[in-house]
């Protein structure tokens, strides 16, 4: 599966649910939220829709854009983030990421990509201030049918993806 998968194409017609079964097909590194608690399951699924939403990969670049997408863009602000992240299983994966990489991948991962995500973050802060209609986040099952093209429509996520 060399190809980019057909969720990543911001013009997108398949559903929701039609990208996120391509987003694990394509991903098989990504943990499967049946396999976790159900309440950190529902934050990983979420989070994995977030993924399919925004035309995002899982490379660290798409992973450091994709969370203030969220707080900027859905329901789940900035202060959502953080009492999920004290969340047991949330630790327990960055653990198992610092494990098996190593923390100097991490954070070296994370610098090497750092200046060219804020620098793209920027106008899409400006562009996101003041939304009114913000996208679900872990109540995004009403989503599930509709095309992913109607979704970005709705919620003004088109300027935002590439």
């Amino acid at each position: 599966m060399s190809q980019q998968p057909r969720y990543m194409d911001k013009q997108s017609t398949q559903t929701l649910r039609e990208g996120l079964a391509e987003y694990y097909a394509f991903n098989p590194h990504v943990t499967d939220p049946a396999t976790q608690p159900s309440d950190f399951a529902k934050i990983l699924r979420a989070h994995d829709v977030g993924h399919v939403i925004y035309g995002c990969d899982t490379g660290m670049y798409d992973e450091l854009k994709i969370l203030p997408l969220f707080w900027w863009t859905s329901e789940c602000t900035f202060g959502t983030y953080l009492r999920m992240k004290n969340s047991p299983a949330v630790d327990v994966m960055y653990d198992d990421l610092i494990k098996e990489k190593g923390a100097l991948w991490l954070y070296g991962s994370i610098l090497r990509v750092l200046p060219a995500v804020i620098v793209e973050l920027i106008p899409i802060w400006f562009k996101t201030r003041n939304r009114q209609k913000l996208l679900p986040f872990l109540e995004f099952e009403p989503l599930l049918e509709r095309s992913l093209l109607d979704i970005r429509q709705e919620f003004d996520l088109l300027p935002l993806i590439k």
